[in-house]
């Protein structure tokens, strides 16, 4: 394989920048917390890819990491040097956290198979190995392993800063001279030994391709890797560093939960607070000066009214704000997470909540995206990144729907006050009672069906040093992220929005023209008076009830307007929770479920919630799944939580109306 074929094999499905065809392959491996992934931020910055590898569910980024140091020559630096300048770009990859090549996952499989198992000229062209200083001889046998076949190998050695404070010095010349690789010490937080890094990867690209170690017995890797330490490191005296002070608290079995508890609030409430008079502003601006001047754009070439309007304004604009006003939400989220990466934190979080997570099959770090999903469920399944194994990932994103987010609690809000007056709070806390016990039940129920054989993983993790998260980090791989989904599940929503908006437009039945329906004779109506019958054991067969459920696809809140639509009475979401229980819509929609339910309303409606509850997310939720785990688990889902909802919703009606 070409190097140019090379350079074009790594499927990727989010934007940005990338190496021109012919650069070369520089592949990136280390274990997981040596700050790979921090150093490949800083060579790339924002202009990376994400995506699965051809042929397999791991994710690997790449990127293009322009050089920009001079090549070497006698004369560099000087005035008078006229060797070549020019930045020449290569071709990053970032491969998956591996502690060595005997592979223990299949992220680690596809380190291996890169770099030993594929025949030689279609491996990367130099590899540069990250090795912690603080676990040098952890790192050194990763390294060793990589020279017992035909590369170039470059050594950077990170987080040397930590490993002094730990009195652990590392002398790099002694260390190049034991292994006969170069050896650069190297800080992607604070982009120092950079340029260093460049010049010994350079080098490394100028040679031929070595086998450096001609044995591949362990014990002779093992005996050079303690050859090389003792040579090279030395170890002094260490005081209580701050790390060992906190997580006498982080990690405390009482006191670190109560402070997990406490971090994950904060999270909640910049995703749900925060972000909130953001997103307002967003809608506000999208359909309003935005929507207006498209209306008299349309209008002043003759187009105002009628389909043409509607489809441009109320169906594409509406759809790209919809997708806009998830921005503000989305960009926060990441950066909260980056920053609880970046920190160190993120790691004690995993050893806190691990042996809760543990009796549904998934490792303590799941319960972070789970808890954010009680926020929004479409950064919480992104946040799903923070999990190594796709099994995990495939799980903890079918669970996240099950959590009741913020647009549910909207709807929550108004049906409690408007059938609960007296008790409107309690009815909404059973909601997310439910909700967690929904998200317990799937677990095990997942667990022991489709992941029987799988039992649940013990808990291995480094726990890194706390260190101060660096603005320009967050930041990066935030935009990163936050690109990644716009890119792919905007189109998605979009166009159901479009779809959404058409069926509400086309008229069945009657002489109505195409945009100037009402609800009840649209495609949109048809649709609902369909599918009511089949909700009738569950005490709400009417299409104005069973219709919303339709519009909740694309955004749960809409509910409430689609009501205001369909009752032809004021919009009341963002009235006050009692003039909302005093609305002319509250009457209507009252009115409704008695009569669906035969006079069991208060049945009905707990019916009624517990189907919202647990029914298909909205399309952005569904384009977030299809970006994280496919379209065939994204669908699996589906099917899954709208069979779930529909026999919860019926049990609860059938069992409620004796009692009610």
């Amino acid at each position: 394989m070409s190097t140019t074929h090379k350079a074009a094999s790594c499927h990727s499905n989010a934007g940005g920048a990338v190496a021109p065809a012919g650069a070369p392959i520089v592949a990136l491996v280390g274990a997981p917390n040596s700050g790979k992934s921090t150093l490949f931020n800083a060579l790339t910055g924002a202009k990376a890819q994400t995506g699965n590898w051809p042929g397999t569910t791991v994710e690997v980024a790449r990127g293009a990491w322009r050089l920009s140091t001079a090549h070497d020559c006698a004369c560099a630096g000087t005035s008078e040097c006229h060797c070549p300048h020019q930045a020449q770009a290569i071709d990053l990859i970032d491969f998956p956290g591996a502690y060595s090549l005997d592979p223990m996952s299949p992220d680690e499989e596809l380190t291996r198979d890169m770099l030993i198992r594929h025949p030689v000229d279609e491996r990367p062209d130099a590899v540069v190995v990250l090795v912690d200083a603080t676990a040098v001889a952890r790192g050194l046998n990763m390294a060793l392993q990589v020279a017992e076949y035909p590369h170039r190998v470059v050594i950077a050695l990170s987080k040397t800063d930590t490993a002094a404070a730990r009195g652990i010095t590392v002398d790099v010349r002694k260390l190049e001279k034991q292994l006969g690789m170069p050896v650069v010490t190297v800080n992607g937080r604070t982009r120092s030994g950079i340029a260093e890094l460049e010049r010994a990867v350079r080098a490394a690209l100028a040679t031929t391709k070595t086998t450096l170690r001609t044995s591949h017995d362990p014990d002779d890797r093992f005996r050079d890797v303690d050859a090389a330490v003792k040579a090279a490191v030395t170890r002094g005296p260490a005081a209580t560093t701050a790390t060992e002070k906190i997580d006498r608290f982080a990690l405390h079995p009482v006191l670190g939960p109560i402070l997990f508890l406490g971090v994950m609030w904060l999270v909640f409430q910049i995703t749900t607070t925060v972000a909130a008079p953001l997103q307002d502003g967003l809608e506000a601006f999208i359909l309003g000066p935005v929507s207006d001047a498209a209306r008299a754009g349309l209008e002043k070439v003759g187009l105002g009214g009628g389909l043409v309007e509607g489809l441009l304004v109320d169906g594409f604009i509406g759809g790209v704000g919809t997708v806009l006003t998830f921005a503000p939400l989305m960009a926060l989220m990441f950066i909260c997470l980056a920053v609880l990466e970046d920190s160190g934190y993120m790691a004690r979080a995993a050893v806190v909540t691990d042996r809760v997570m543990r009796a549904i099959g998934l490792p303590g770090k799941a319960f972070i995206p789970i808890i954010v999903g009680f926020g929004c469920n479409v950064p919480a399944i992104a946040a799903t990144r923070v999990l190594a194994a796709p099994r995990q990932r495939i799980l903890t994103a079918l669970l996240i729907p099950f959590t009741s987010c913020s647009a549910r609690l909207v709807v929550f809000l108004m049906l409690a006050q408007t059938f609960f007056p007296a008790h409107a709070g309690s009815a909404v806390f059973t909601m997310y009672v439910v909700s967690i016990a929904l998200v317990v039940l799937t677990g095990l129920l997942l667990r022991h069906t489709l992941w029987r054989a799988m039992p649940a993983e013990a808990l291995v993790i480094d726990l890194p040093s706390y260190q101060l998260p660096t603005a320009r980090l967050a930041l990066s791989v935030m935009w990163i992220r936050l690109r990644g989904f716009l890119r792919t599940a905007g189109g998605i929503i979009v166009s159901t929005v479009i779809v959404i908006w058409l069926l509400m437009a086309i008229p069945v039945g009657t002489d109505a023209r195409i945009g100037e329906v009402a609800p009840q004779d649209s495609a949109y109506g048809t649709v609902a008076r369909t599918i009511a019958p089949a909700f009738a054991p569950a005490g709400f067969d009417s299409w104005s009830l069973t219709g919303p459920l339709v519009t909740g696809f694309v955004a749960k809140e809409a509910l409430i307007s689609t009501w205001a639509q369909t009752y032809a009475v004021a919009d009341v979401t963002d009235a006050d929770p009692t003039e909302q229980a005093a609305s002319p819509l509250a009457s209507s929609i009252r009115a409704d479920f008695e009569a669906a339910s035969e006079g069991h309303a208060l049945a009905a409606v707990w019916a009624y919630m517990l189907f919202l509850l647990s029914y298909t997310p909205c399309v952005a939720t569904i384009a977030a799944q299809r970006r994280e785990i496919g379209w065939r688990w994204t669908l699996f889902g589906f099917g899954v939580q709208l069979a779930f909802a529909w026999t919860l919703s019926v049990i609860a009606f059938q069992l409620l109306k004796l009692v009610l």
